[in-house]
C-alpha cells in the first residue's frame, strides 16, 4: 500500500504539470485595440491643445 501511496505522488504531479502547461500556452488577447485606440485619443488630445508656446 505504501508503494501505491509513493507511485501516486508522481502521478499526481504529473497531472498538475499537465494542467498548469495548458493554462500556460493557451491563447491571450492584449487588448491592443483599446491600448491603440486611447493612443489615438491621446494624439488627438495632444494636436489640439496648441498653447501658443513654442519657440522657434
Amino acid at each position: 500500500m505504501a508503494a501505491l501511496a509513493w507511485l501516486l505522488i508522481p502521478l499526481i504531479a504529473a497531472l498538475g504539470a499537465a494542467i498548469w502547461g495548458g493554462w500556460a500556452a493557451r491563447n491571450r488577447t492584449t487588448g491592443d485595440v483599446t491600448e491603440l485606440a486611447g493612443y489615438a485619443r491621446f494624439r488627438e488630445a495632444m494636436e489640439k491643445s496648441g498653447s501658443g508656446s513654442e519657440t522657434v
